[in-house]
């Protein structure tokens, strides 16, 4: 049979197009995402020309991300900048569309591997912690304790940027708050974490700027809170003197999960066809080997390195108010802090015996002596400024030191300790005393916190009249304001009169009779 040309000509142009029309469909299917990620997830950027071969989805990756994604979701009606977010944990960011009274959108989520926040310890100050730690076991209390003493310096990411350090932060203060909970509001109105602070020499916007630093500065830090996928890349790096030794701390991690976000909803299939790809077992174990993180694919048996328990994962708040003032109450952990405490002891005749046994223990044991948990996040630190100011019938003893060592804490410890009786009570001649004592400090640092700590059993009988103590700190001006009184009364304390001084100077009162001094010290403590 004779084709015409005609025909040659539309069959060839039909077979063409045939041949052609495959090749555009698969154009027509890529898809780039744009993807807001946290900094630490820069390492799985070797896997997405992989992802976007097996599943036409491309991922274009800003790893710029904040602890709770500042900015994102879009408010409703307006244009998404990022389709997708993937952080180390979207805990605080689902905290604040929460609070947010529905104007935000909670977005799918999935989690995608695991990794707990841990301690890498250089081997000597490991070997030092375990020694002193109860069964050997260490936990963030053994950190804190050694933090405070100036035996260990750490290096943590900021929490007020990275989802690592806020991580970091919540696992140390629910440590710290030893409730067996996640933190309520009243675990952190007073801050047991100045001890801990006190330690910290590195820190960087995000847990990869920390490392980087740390490898510079391998001398500054005998110790990094980082999670354990990020200490095992850094050990298999050989970038250390040493390899740290990783150590997961007895009283509990924060779990991070690594979530991936759809804030765009228009681009569920998509994100859909990466979710999928990601869980699988054969990207799950890729992801295991690239990254150190634990799968979260239940058929993917964890490498030798990831099979221990992870241990007793602590639970992040409820509410963002409580890590809000937690990370304020931080700060910046660039600058250096420490309180200064004044405190005015009742030392009239009154107070021999229990009393004053209380005392000197109570003391003994904020100077190191107290070995419970609680008592390793409480005590006196190194940089905290202390007076004590002893009195009777009038101003007894004062000293002030500076913490630099354990001969400054013998010092106030010998002042509690071996300090005479008198037999009158002047309450507010000594308050008067200790208030010109903090005006000082204040107008010397204004950055640093200052409070006041009266202890008494006994009603004021000598010196000034509460009236005359009002006066007087009224004209101390500014200054006085800024420094708030915790009194602690005993036995025959007139608990009217130190309540109203409580409330005057923007303090309160803190009941010892409902548990013991001790525990009274260490509730105030941190508490302004």
């Amino acid at each position: 049979m004779t084709r015409r040309p005609g025909t040659l000509v539309a069959v060839l142009a039909l077979a063409l197009l045939t041949t052609l029309t495959p090749a555009c469909t698969a154009d027509d299917d890529q898809v780039t995402l744009r993807v807001l990620a946290s900094p630490e997830l820069a390492d799985v950027a070797p896997l997405l020309d992989r992802l976007e071969e097996e599943t036409g989805v491309g991922l274009e990756m800003d790893y710029t991300a904040t602890a709770d994604l500042a900015g994102q979701p879009p408010a409703p009606g307006e244009k998404a900048t990022y389709d997708l977010a993937w952080l180390a944990s979207d805990r605080s960011f689902h905290l604040r569309v929460q609070d947010s009274a529905g104007r935000l959108a909670r977005p799918e989520s999935t989690a995608i591997m695991r990794s707990p926040v841990v301690v890498g310890l250089t081997p000597d100050t490991a070997d030092a912690l375990r020694a002193r730690a109860p069964g050997g076991r260490i936990s963030w209390a053994d950190l804190a304790d050694a933090a405070a003493d100036g035996t260990v310096r750490f290096g943590m990411a900021d929490p007020r940027r990275s989802d690592t350090g806020r991580a970091a932060l919540v696992g140390v203060a629910t440590a710290a708050a030893d409730t067996g909970g996640a933190l309520r509001e009243e675990d952190v109105s007073c801050d047991r974490l100045r001890g801990f602070r006190s330690g910290q020499t590195l820190t960087g916007a995000s847990s990869r700027e920390l490392i980087d630093t740390y490898v510079d500065h391998q001398d500054a830090a005998d110790a990094l809170i980082a999670h354990e996928s990020e200490l095992l890349t850094l050990n298999a790096q050989g970038r250390l003197d040493r390899p740290l030794e990783i150590v997961h701390p007895d009283d509990g991690m924060v779990l991070s999960d690594f979530p991936l976000l759809l804030l765009d909803p228009g681009e569920r299939a998509a994100y859909g066809k990466v979710v999928d790809w990601l869980l699988g077992a054969d990207v799950q174990r890729e992801l295991m080997r690239r990254t150190h993180r634990r799968p979260v694919n239940q058929d993917v048996e964890p490498s030798r390195e990831l099979r221990a328990p992870v241990g007793n994962a602590l639970s992040f708040p409820d509410r963002l108010s409580i890590v809000e003032r937690l990370v304020d109450d931080y700060g910046d952990p660039v600058h250096a802090t420490g309180d200064q405490v004044v405190f005015v002891l009742d030392f009239s005749t009154s107070m021999r015996g229990e009393r004053i046994a209380a005392l000197r223990a109570a003391f003994a044991g904020l100077s190191g002596a107290d070995r419970s948990a609680t008592g390793k996040f409480a005590r006196f630190y190194r940089g905290e400024r202390l007076t004590v100011v002893r009195f009777g019938g009038r101003v007894l003893q004062e000293r002030t030191v500076t913490v630099r060592s354990d001969a400054d804490l013998r010092t106030l410890d010998r002042i509690v300790a071996n300090g005479g009786f008198d037999d009158a009570t002047a309450v507010w001649s000594a308050l008067d005393r200790g208030y010109r004592i903090a005006t000082d400090a204040v107008r010397a640092a204004p950055e640093r916190p200052v409070a006041v700590v009266l202890m008494t059993d006994g009603e004021n009988n000598a010196g000034l009249s509460y009236a005359e103590f009002l006066g007087r700190h009224d004209r101390l001006g500014s200054a006085a304001d800024a420094v708030p009184t915790f009194p602690v009364p005993f036995g025959e304390a007139d608990a009217g009169a130190l309540e109203r001084v409580a409330t005057a100077t923007g303090g309160r009162v803190v009941d010892a009779g409902l548990s013991s001094l001790s525990d009274a010290f260490k509730e105030i403590r941190g508490c302004h």
